[in-house]
């Protein structure tokens, strides 16, 4: 099902969704820029899935870096009601028609903006198990499933590419989206000189198969690093 929305902005965007009378989303933390009167909004535990396995979808959230609560937003009025989302650095929004990705994508443990209800959020690792213990949070994913919309951030441009039985590899912090269908995976980059000297990190992420890969041009991560070491000059 897909949701009116309207994208605001160039490069520091938000999307201003409409919602029919009874209709719900699903926003991250922190994230809400307006809203108008009739709208009513809850924390609850992840999806707001009751069940176990919601329970420990949430938790498996909290490692990723994400949080374990989500907001939950009701248009209560009888009309149709506006309320709009932004994320917590610039740059631009994605919009995702989950059925046109065969119901589930794999996002970036950052990525996830917002969503339509009945979506569901689960956190997972890339594969190599030393590459989950030396990257952190930024080399976990969240997997969202449903049949409604939802709303991804990107740092800097949106780069889409359709993979045919392809590889690429490119700095982790990079990869935005990518179809289930692709195999994804964190590698050390090059050899120990090149790690230490090549001034281009110690991992990269593996994108391989066939199809769709969503990237940002300026991974948020290397901007906040570039602003570090210039504060400390």
């Amino acid at each position: 099902m897909k949701i009116e929305h309207t994208i605001l902005g160039n490069d520091m965007q938000a999307v201003e969704i409409e919602m029919q009378p009874g209709q719900e989303i699903v926003a991250e933390a922190s994230t809400l820029l307006m809203m108008e009167d009739g709208i009513t909004f809850d924390a609850k535990i992840g999806d707001g899935t009751s069940s176990g396995s919601g329970v420990m979808s949430a938790l498996g959230r909290a490692v990723t870096g994400s949080g374990v609560f989500l907001t939950h937003f009701s248009n209560t009025a009888s009309v149709t009601r506006k309320l709009s989302f932004t994320a917590n650095n610039p740059g631009r929004i994605v919009p995702v028609h989950l059925p046109d990705w065969g119901g589930s994508i794999n996002v970036e443990h950052s990525g996830f903006l917002c969503a339509t209800k009945g979506t569901h959020l689960n956190a997972k690792r890339a594969k190599r198990i030393r590459a989950g213990i030396f990257g952190g949070s930024g080399f976990f994913l969240q997997t969202i499933q449903g049949d409604g919309m939802a709303f991804l951030h990107c740092c800097g441009s949106i780069i889409e590419r359709e993979l045919d039985d392809e590889v690429i590899r490119c700095e982790p912090g990079a990869v935005v989206a990518f179809d289930p269908s692709i195999e994804f995976s964190i590698e050390r980059a090059g050899n120990l000189k090149t790690m230490l000297f090549g001034g281009d990190g110690v991992f990269l992420a593996t994108l391989r198969g066939t199809g769709k890969v969503i990237l940002q041009s300026l991974p948020w991560g290397r901007v906040v690093s570039h602003i570090v070491a210039n504060t400390k000059k």
